[in-house]
């Protein structure tokens, strides 16, 4: 079902209905197959159209932790708290500041 939902995604790609959510949608389905990049990529465009978005920063820093990308999905979750709190998004905001402790813990200190 996921590949078969990805294919049909991307053919909207560069049409009219592409945009932050079709970006944030393919992203998703990328994720849920276990493609850890393209998925990030996907996430990536959706934030740049839309830097607004506080669940793709979201999708995007579990995409980027999941794909071995620590502190890129440390950064992301950072940028996605700050945008979930302007928009009032708590609920957002305080997840990923419990994915950003997580990551914190895992990521070697500099004084090591």
């Amino acid at each position: 079902m996921t590949s078969t939902l990805i294919a049909n995604l991307e053919k909207l790609l560069g049409g009219p209905r592409d945009g932050a959510l079709l970006r944030y949608s393919l992203g998703s389905e990328y994720l849920k197959a276990g493609n850890h990049e393209q998925a990030a990529a996907c996430l990536r465009e959706a934030v740049a159209r839309d830097a607004g978005h506080s669940a793709a920063w979201k999708l995007l820093g579990k995409a980027l932790a999941e794909g071995g990308h620590e502190s890129e999905a440390l950064a992301a979750y950072e940028q996605g708290i700050a945008v979930a709190r302007s928009r009032g998004d708590i609920q957002a905001a305080r997840e990923m500041i419990v994915f950003a402790r997580r990551l914190r813990r895992q990521l070697p200190t500099a004084e090591s």
